[in-house]
């Protein structure tokens, strides 16, 4: 048997390619959208991939199964779990088998058994993996967003992120049950999850790749607690908001995405368009780090550093049916298309290189914009005396344990559906934990028309840091 793990960061998704050296025949779970990793680990090992599966049907990603079974011709097993509205509705456009509880099927002399663990999703399944030429027991089971290393796949995703009123609280009772289950498994047996740390699918993931089924029952605080009402309580309360492109996903995958054939990359569009794009108020993206952007950027573009979290605050923010437009260095403009492809954002008009901002200066007569950014000895009187408005984009639980006074807390995601809590013409200093998601903020509103809008450098932690007066909410800090 081989089992090869794959890991992208910017996701923190964790998929695998099984393989049977013996026969030759390989099964992919749980595929990203991007699927030449497991082409090309399958061609260097010498497998075929004659399956494919998923867990459940993926919130943060878009699945790559219908991709690969294109690709590849390769038999795709979908759960049969969950009601009516929970059902692939793609599985007719591949060949493909509907599993339930129970089920099991064969790669080569590998053996797959479905079991069904309902929770964070009503159709959700794991895989038990035997390897019959050596034993007659599971070595481990693929647990998806059922069980993490540490931490156990959220319930509360489709009525925060679907949008399905009345589903969190039934789908905890249905995790812990499944739970349960989990806890009959054999001690030795390995957990392979979907996910591991900086997640949203759970709020403690560990940063393991794997684990034991006796590991997590011995130190997984999900099986510390034995009473089921208390484990709904602790498994509902300061979950982190959910990505608004989590409803999406659940509609593309679902559905079934568009297939991509690859990475086809936008258009570079012309300084002399650039300029226009401005006037015509595009949606322009520039993914250069928050200080070069501050020095110089295109009134009304937004502030997306091309760092690991693009892809969330990408999600996030930018409109599935409208183009949007890209400022992005030459060498990383198929990083940035393929992470935003990775989430569905397939809507990417054109792009153009840093060096084309020269343009707009060249052809209005206008200089570019600059972001102003402020220090805490800088507001601090401001602050204080209620003379300045205090924007924090961080979450919830983060703003409970700790905030600036009189401050108001609006995570970043919800910062352009909420415009209409800010004042117009009183100054705002927007700030985060650090600074980075105040400076994404920040470039959001001023890009509004609010040009009273400061960020705060260096965020809470060099506010706390030079000792300034903090607040905290009852039960935290």
């Amino acid at each position: 048997m081989l089992l090869r793990y794959f890991y992208d960061d910017k996701l923190a998704h964790a998929s695998y390619l099984v393989g049977c050296q013996a026969t030759g025949d390989a099964l992919v779970i749980d595929p990203g959208r991007n699927i030449e990793p497991y082409i090309s680990a399958a061609e260097k090992e010498g497998l075929r991939i004659i399956a494919i599966t998923e867990t459940h049907i993926h919130a943060d990603f878009v699945s790559g199964t219908l991709e690969l079974a294109h690709r590849t011709g390769a038999t795709a097993y979908l759960s049969d779990e969950g009601d009516e509205n929970w059902k692939y509705q793609f599985a007719d456009r591949i060949k493909s088998v509907l599993v339930k509880d129970g089920d099991e099927w064969k790669v080569g002399n590998l053996r797959i058994q479905v079991m069904h663990t309902p929770g964070h999703t009503p159709e959700h399944i794991s895989f038990l993996l035997t390897d019959t030429a050596a034993a007659d027991e599971p070595i481990g089971i693929f647990t998806g967003d059922f069980v993490f290393v540490g931490d156990v796949g959220r319930p509360d995703l489709l009525e925060e992120a679907a949008g399905i009123a009345g589903t969190a609280e039934p789908g905890a009772r249905q995790l812990y049950r499944s739970l349960q289950r989990f806890a009959k498994l054999p001690d030795y047996m390995q957990v392979w999850p979907a996910h591991g740390a900086g997640s949203a699918c759970g709020k403690a993931l560990g940063a393991v790749p794997s684990s034991t089924v006796g590991y997590e029952k011995r130190f997984g605080w999900a099986f510390q607690v034995e009473d089921e009402e208390e484990f709904v309580r602790m498994v509902l309360a300061d979950q982190p908001e959910a990505p608004r492109y989590f409803a999406m996903m659940k509609k593309l995958n679902k559905e079934g995405p568009p297939l991509l054939n690859g990475c086809p990359l936008p258009p570079r569009v012309t300084g002399h368009r650039l300029v226009q794009l401005v006037k015509e108020e595009a949606i322009i993206v520039d993914t250069r780090d928050s200080a070069a952007f501050a020095t110089g950027y295109l009134p009304g573009s937004w502030n997306i550093p091309l760092t690991s979290s693009f892809v969330t605050y990408a999600g996030w923010l930018l409109d599935y049916e409208t183009p949007f437009y890209l400022i992005v260095d030459e060498d990383h403009l198929v990083t940035a298309v393929r992470m935003l492809y990775s989430i569905g954002l397939d809507n990417v008009a054109g792009y153009a290189t840093p060096e084309a901002l020269e343009f707009w200066t060249r052809e209005t007569g206008q200089e570019l914009c600059i972001m102003p950014h402020v220090t805490p000895q800088q507001i601090k009187e401001g602050v204080l005396k209620g003379e300045i408005h205090v924007v924090d984009v961080r979450g919830a639980t983060e703003f409970k344990e700790g905030h600036l006074p009189n401050a108001v807390n609006i995570p970043l995601g919800y910062v352009l559906e909420r415009l209409n809590e800010l004042p117009v013409h009183q100054p705002i200093v927007v700030n985060c934990q650090t600074g980075v998601r105040s400076a994404i903020a920040a470039s959001l509103l001023r890009g509004t028309g609010m040009d009273k809008v400061l960020n705060l450098r260096g965020g809470f932690v060099e506010w706390a840091t030079e000792g300034l007066p903090i607040e905290r909410e009852n039960g935290h800090g």
